[in-house]
């Protein structure tokens, strides 16, 4: 199971230390921060205890409006469940109640000056990518009009060559050779690269190119969704047909299905174009539009 530790924390969102600084190696396995105001109220049966705790402007306010009694009550309930950590938004002061239970339980109290929501998004977006479930294959992942495309095949295929040529048609770059799929949600496969290989690209007979430098900051992006996986494979004759539309087949990464599209390569064939076509097509289907109902419907009206 991946963890994230406290220290992490500190040291990606630059979080002040007000408490439980011997406790930063405490590990945090679940994504998503959790806001505890029903459990100050004393309503603990879907208490998130094993999340991020962040406490913002409603919640402190509560607790500075309670009598000392029964603040330390509601504080008390909630730090015997132990949780990996407090972090305290709008850098709000008068906290020398929870510095006290905190050292006391020796659970990490910290202070940022963000806002509750935006600290809150932005804490979710990096646990649910840091905890993610991931895998690593071969092949190339490109960005094609903000469409996230894996490029699949034997070494030597191509899949290097038209990730080339789709950067110099003004499409990005992600990741070359080495492939991370992260699992961010039950439907969600995001592609990276594994930092090594960031901006290389390696092309036969050139040898590795850097992309930024080679054609600016706008031909690499450092992650995208994955929507389509396209298998690059020798030409066979006879092995393809002009059907008007292709049974659609899909490849499981992390248990999420992703549609699978073969493309054959043969010299002059335009496979860079193929994908572009490929990527585009795709986001029409999800728009609601076919082309072959369209075009069926225009024989019928004829």
């Amino acid at each position: 199971m991946k963890t994230v530790t406290v220290q992490d924390l500190v040291n990606r969102f630059s979080l002040e230390v007000l408490a439980g600084r011997t406790e930063l190696h405490r590990v945090i396995t679940k994504p998503k921060t959790h806001r505890p105001g029903l459990e100050f109220t004393g309503y603990f049966d879907f208490f998130s205890h094993a999340h991020v705790q962040v406490l913002g402007r409603k919640e402190i306010t509560y607790l500075h409006k309670q009598t000392e009694e029964e603040r330390n009550l509601r504080i008390g309930n909630v730090v015997k469940y132990h949780p990996p950590c407090f972090v305290v938004t709008h850098n709000q002061e008068g906290l020398k109640y929870l510095n006290k239970y905190c050292e006391e339980e020796g659970i990490p109290l910290l202070r940022t000056h963000e806002s509750t929501s935006k600290f809150s998004d932005l804490m979710d977006n990096y646990l649910s990518k840091a905890l993610a479930q991931e895998i690593a294959i071969h092949g190339v992942c490109v960005n094609v009009s903000g469409i996230g495309v894996i490029l699949r095949g034997k070494s030597g295929v191509g899949k290097s060559e038209t990730a080339h040529t789709l950067i110099r048609r003004g499409h990005r770059l992600v990741a070359d050779d080495m492939v991370v799929l992260k699992k961010t949600s039950p439907e969600t496969i995001i592609g990276t690269h594994n930092g090594k290989s960031k901006e290389f690209l390696a092309l036969r007979s050139i040898g590795l190119i850097n992309v930024s430098r080679l054609y600016g900051r706008r031909a690499f992006q450092d992650e995208t969704r994955i929507v389509l996986d396209i298998e690059l494979t020798k030409w066979q004759d006879n092995a393809l047909n002009n059907d008007l539309e292709l049974e659609q087949k899909f490849t499981d990464y992390l248990d999420v299905r992703i549609p699978h599209i073969e493309i054959q390569l043969q010299p002059g064939r335009d496979v860079a174009g193929l994908v572009e076509a490929a990527a585009n097509n795709w986001y029409l289907k999800q728009q609601g539009y076919s082309a072959v109902e369209d075009f069926m419907k225009r024989l019928e009206d004829n």
